[in-house]
């Protein structure tokens, strides 16, 4: 159904809006197309993702995936960072889906 994750991650209105013109690319808002729902539960996921990396963080355990959710705090706010984590959820999602194989076999484990 979709070719890639980001196209997954589009249906679900998690990738921001692209107005395009003369040459000059201009990133919105996330579109909020999609199943509302499944992009509520994606969201509020990533929140308790970023509760957890915030505590594995004060107890020095962590994971590629957490320290990006740490370099991408520093610099986003904490909505931005959110968005961002359930797009990638999204897309590993997807990536499941499509290859039909268990999360830590793609590499993807956290």
């Amino acid at each position: 159904m979709f070719k890639s994750g980001r196209q997954f991650a589009a249906w679900l209105g998690l990738v921001p809006k692209q107005n395009s013109s003369g040459g000059k690319t201009i990133l919105g808002a996330i579109t909020k197309r999609g199943d509302r729902y499944l992009r509520t539960l994606l969201v509020q996921g990533a929140r308790t993702v970023m509760l957890a990396a915030s505590r594995a963080q004060k107890s020095a355990q962590t994971t590629p995936m957490f320290d990006w959710i740490y370099a991408l705090q520093e610099r986003r706010p904490n909505n931005v960072v959110a968005v961002a984590i359930a797009a990638k959820q999204a897309r590993m999602l997807w990536a499941i889906m499509a290859k039909q194989q268990r999360q830590d076999t793609l590499g993807l484990a956290t």
